[in-house]
């Protein structure tokens, strides 16, 4: 009888255990070039050879294709699945099946997933010392700007700037202007009733009160009595001219700067915005 009850019970293991096999199928494949240095950058090299005419340079959006870099959802973000989309095409869609070599395609996959990464997981080059001294000095990035409570408080607080956005979107907020002044960033110049005029940033207001840090980095609490006009500006005080202001060396050398600084990731709320 106990011999019996053992083997109902071997035959029960193996009924159970077989179908939680046949579900799991085979282990994805992920790239054997792993995100080394060698495999982004020459995957870079191979992309923009091959891939520009549709997704754009360096990853931004082309004339027939979608920009591969972060900032959006993609349905496809494991390796085998982007490898399988660059291999064979994607049937119904402009994207036609690609004749590289398969060491080269997944060259191009390491960069691909590199550009989707935080910039502090992506492979950056340029000389971090010389970026921060660009940060401090003619970029003046450290007079709005704090890292690790060094600079001011006009902008946002850095010291996470790597882990919470791409490399693209550091690069854009460098280079790009932005369609929106996010909240808490707004310029402006208020005239109280009393008669003082009062420059500064918008950090936050309602229906009853207003709250301006001012040009001396005060932070002036007025109620709507107190207000007689507001008059917003247009444009953001971040500069997005970067490209025009600093040589490609040094811009490269603040990403490389920008991208270290990694010192946590906070979760971002859906919505939330802030000033890089």
């Amino acid at each position: 009888m106990l011999k019996t009850s053992r083997w109902l019970a071997a035959v029960l293991l193996v009924a159970v255990a077989a179908p939680a096999q046949r579900r799991s199928g085979p282990p994805e494949k992920t790239n054997p070039l792993g995100s080394s240095e060698q495999a982004v950058r020459e995957g870079h090299e191979i992309y923009n050879r091959s891939c520009t005419g549709c997704h754009g340079l360096n990853g931004t959006a082309g004339g027939r294709g979608p920009g591969l870099a972060g900032g959006r959802d993609y349905v496809r973000s494991k390796d085998e699945s982007i490898f399988e989309a660059i291999q064979k095409g994607i049937p119904g869609t402009e994207m036609p099946p690609s004749s590289l070599a398969p060491m080269d395609l997944w060259k191009v996959v390491a960069y691909v997933r590199s550009l989707r990464a935080s910039a502090s997981e992506a492979f950056v080059p340029g000389d971090v010392a010389h970026g921060e001294q660009i940060f401090q000095g003619k970029g003046r990035c450290g007079s709005c700007h704090a890292i690790e409570g060094r600079g001011g408080i006009v902008g946002a607080e850095l010291s996470s700037i790597g882990a919470q956005r791409t490399l693209l979107e550091i690069r854009n907020a460098l280079t790009r202007p932005r369609p929106q002044i996010p909240s808490g960033y707004q310029p402006a110049d208020v005239v109280t009733t009393d008669g003082r005029r009062l420059s500064g940033i918008i950090k936050n207001e309602d229906n009853f009160s207003l709250q301006l840090l001012d040009s001396r980095d005060q932070l002036q609490l007025l109620t709507r009595g107190e207000v007689r006009e507001v008059h917003y500006k247009s444009e953001s005080l971040m500069p997005n001219d970067y490209d025009k202001t600093l040589t490609a060396a040094e811009i490269q050398d603040l990403l490389a700067f920008l991208s270290r600084q990694a010192r946590h990731k906070p979760q971002r709320r859906r919505g939330e915005e802030d000033e890089p």
